[in-house]
C-alpha cells in the first residue's frame, strides 16, 4: 500500500530470511531437535481451543515428570526464564519480607535487586565464583537473619557451579521459610527432585536442556508456597504474573468458574515444549 507520503519498507524485509545452522555450545539457547522444531510449524490454534487445552495439560504433565512433583500449581510463564524469576519472587515476596539470596553469580545479584524493587529486603550471602555453599553456610545465614524466603541456583550459568540442593529444603523448612530454585540451566541435566529436597517454588526455561525454543518459563509452586501466597498483605503488583489471575486461565484448584482468558499464549511454543518434553519422557 505504497503511496507517496508513506515511508518506503526498508530494502532488508524484501530479502527472503537466511538462517545458517551454527551448534550452540554456551548454557542457552540450544539447538532444538527436528521433532520440536517441526511441532512449533504446526496449524495455530485459539488459547482457548479444547485441542489447545489438552495440549496445556500435557505440558503441566510433562512438567510434573521433570519437576519431580505432584504440585496442582504447576504452569508455564510466557517469556523466558527470567519471566519465572519474577513470578515466583513476585508473588512469594511481600513488601518487608526478608529475603535471603545465595549469590554465586549473576543470577544471585539479580534475584536481590529484584527483591529490592518488590518491596521486599534482600540479605546476601555470597561465594566467589566457581563455589558453592555448604548446609553449614545456608543454616548459618537462616539462623542470623530469619528470613522468609530463600532464593539459591541449582546451576549457575555464569559461573558453571552445580549447588548441592538435597538438604537445603530441610533446613528452610526448620527456620520456617520458603525456598525457591532457579533451575534455568540444569533442570533435565542433572537430577532434581521438588518434592523429596522440600522446595517450594522452582522455575526453569524453555531453551536449555530442554531444547525448545525460547520464550516460556515452566514454574511450580508447591501448598506452603500457596499459603504465603494467599497470605500477602498487598496484592501482587502485576496482574500478568499474578498466580491467582494466571488459576483462571490454567484452571488451578482454587479457580472458580470456567476457564477463561488471559493472555494469549505463545501457541506454537507450548507446541514445541510439549514435544521437547515428551522426548525427555
Amino acid at each position: 500500500m505504497a503511496t507517496s507520503s508513506c515511508r518506503p519498507p526498508d530494502p532488508a524485509l524484501l530479502r527472503p530470511l537466511d538462517i545458517p545452522h551454527k551448534t550452540l555450545l554456551g548454557p542457552g539457547p540450544s539447538n532444538c531437535p527436528p521433532r520440536v522444531l517441526a511441532a512449533s510449524a504446526r496449524p495455530v490454534l485459539g488459547h482457548l481451543h479444547s485441542e489447545f487445552v489438552t495440549i496445556m495439560s500435557d505440558v503441566q504433565a510433562g512438567l510434573r515428570y521433570v519437576f519431580q512433583t505432584q504440585n496442582e500449581i504447576t504452569f508455564v510463564v510466557d517469556g523466558s526464564g527470567h519471566a519465572g524469576m519474577e513470578v515466583t519472587l513476585g508473588n512469594l515476596v511481600d513488601h518487608g519480607d526478608v529475603v535471603l539470596v545465595a549469590t554465586k553469580g549473576l543470577w544471585g545479584h539479580r534475584a536481590s535487586q529484584l527483591v529490592t524493587r518488590l518491596g521486599g529486603v534482600p540479605k546476601q550471602i555470597t561465594k566467589p565464583v566457581g563455589q558453592v555453599f555448604t548446609g553449614a553456610e545456608i543454616e548459618e545465614a537462616l539462623k542470623a537473619h530469619h528470613p522468609s524466603v530463600m532464593f539459591i541456583t541449582q546451576g549457575e550459568s555464569s559461573a558453571g557451579t552445580l549447588q548441592p540442593l538435597e538438604d537445603v529444603g530441610n533446613l528452610c523448612r526448620l527456620y520456617n521459610c520458603l525456598l525457591i530454585v532457579d533451575t534455568v540451566a540444569s533442570l533435565g541435566a542433572v537430577p532434581f527432585f521438588m518434592d523429596k529436597w522440600g522446595v517450594d517454588a522452582v522455575y526453569t526455561g524453555s531453551q536449555k536442556v530442554l531444547n525448545c525454543p525460547s520464550g516460556l518459563a515452566p514454574v511450580s509452586f508447591n501448598p506452603r508456597a500457596w499459603r504465603k501466597y494467599c497470605a500477602r498483605k498487598k496484592p501482587m503488583a502485576s496482574y500478568y504474573f499474578d498466580l491467582k489471575e494466571l488459576g483462571t486461565y490454567w484452571d488451578f484448584p482454587h479457580s472458580s468458574g470456567p476457564r477463561k482468558y488471559h493472555h494469549t499464549a505463545s501457541i506454537n511454543s507450548f507446541y514445541a515444549l510439549r514435544e521437547g518434553l515428551a522426548i525427555v519422557a
